[in-house]
């Protein structure tokens, strides 16, 4: 049976060390002992999964978002070597705004 680190990740350890009993693999050795974390790395090694869950941004031009945080951070170097306090403070805002729209449209 094909196991996703998705699916593996949703199961209770007592699901886990059922899988594990099932492989012979020197990564679930003791089995038994492992707490539902390390359980589950030593599944996806024996079964060469990879644990890595890959993000995408869906309904956002994250290009032109990443185009505008370089923009004021650019503003925001000549606002700090002028010491304009008001301007540094509206731009982190800014820059950090954008950055939750990203975050927000992360799937």
């Amino acid at each position: 049976m094909e196991h996703t680190f998705v699916e593996l990740k949703k199961k209770t350890v007592a699901e886990l060390r059922e899988i594990a009993k099932g492989i012979e693999h020197e990564a679930v050795q003791g089995y038994s002992q492992l707490n539902k974390e390390h359980l589950l790395v030593a599944i996806c090694k024996a079964l060469n999964i990879d644990t890595h869950v890959h993000h995408e941004v869906k309904g956002l031009n994250k290009a032109g978002v990443k185009a505008r945080i370089k923009v004021l951070k650019e503003k925001l170097a000549t606002a700090i070597a002028a010491g304009d306090r008001k301007q540094i403070k509206f731009l982190h805002r800014q820059i950090h705004k954008q950055k939750r729209q990203i975050h927000k449209a992360t799937v």
